[in-house]
């Protein structure tokens, strides 16, 4: 949800200015950041869960 948010957001201010090759370049930025923080957050769900169970 939140990257159609920054799609829409991204994609008005684009459009006011003019700027469409900055639009696509900065949406790509955004997702692929917001994909590595989400598969970050998963690895470290994983990590605490090992450690609570005392396997290291």
């Amino acid at each position: 949800m939140s990257n159609y948010l920054y799609a829409v957001t991204l994609g008005i201010f684009a459009w006011f200015t003019g700027e469409l090759i900055t639009f696509l370049m900065l949406g790509f930025v955004l997702i692929s950041l917001n994909n590595i923080n989400s598969t970050l957050k998963k690895i470290y769900l994983q990590n605490n869960e090992k450690r609570n169970n005392g396997e290291q």
